[in-house]
């Protein structure tokens, strides 16, 4: 055989090869449009900023810093974590509190052996507030304690536009009933 020819035909088999790999690339990208309404939810999660998550800005740079202090000592005495999140909407959830247990379960809030960390989420415009705790948390800090503390401690401040003592006056509660 000719060079010409063999090279003739390895530039057809190759072209053949390159447009079967085309047709299977095409066929991959149509699969992956579909949408997962799961995932979109997730994404709808921010990235975690560290103890203190102020999304919403509802409070000041020393609140932010009074605040993270007592969540840190807590956390090094006693490996319990507790975040707080402010933030502006929970699109595309249309309940707080669900929001709140896929946020701490996708930042993974509090210790992976035993389960024990707080998330308190605070939507302002959404006028809610939702606290989400690990399966080691809820033990002891069970949804009635928690919607207490919510109901007493944190909504009577909020009521009076008193968000840092809301939450800080909500925290040191938790932190009473949790020892």
């Amino acid at each position: 055989m000719k060079i010409g020819t063999k090279i003739l035909i390895l530039f057809l088999i190759l072209n053949l090869l390159s447009c079967k790999g085309n047709a299977q690339e095409t066929e991959t990208k149509k699969l992956t449009t579909e949408i997962d309404f799961s995932e979109m939810e997730k994404s709808s999660i921010p990235k975690p900023i560290g103890i203190i998550n102020d999304y919403g800005q509802i409070f000041t740079e020393s609140q932010r810093t009074e605040l993270s202090k007592i969540l840190y000592d807590y956390d090094i005495e006693t490996t319990r974590q507790i975040v707080v999140v402010t933030i502006d909407s929970i699109k595309p959830y249309n309940d707080i509190q669900k929001y709140a247990t896929e946020l701490a379960q996708t930042w993974g809030i509090g210790t992976a052996e035993k389960n024990n960390g707080l998330t308190i989420v605070v939507c302002n415009p959404c006028r809610q507030i939702g606290i989400a705790t690990g399966t080691g948390t809820e033990l002891i800090l069970t949804d009635e304690i928690c919607k207490k503390v919510i109901e007493e401690k944190i909504i009577p401040e909020f009521k009076n536009g008193e968000f840092y003592s809301g939450i800080k006056k909500g925290v040191i509660e938790l932190i009473e009933k949790w020892k």
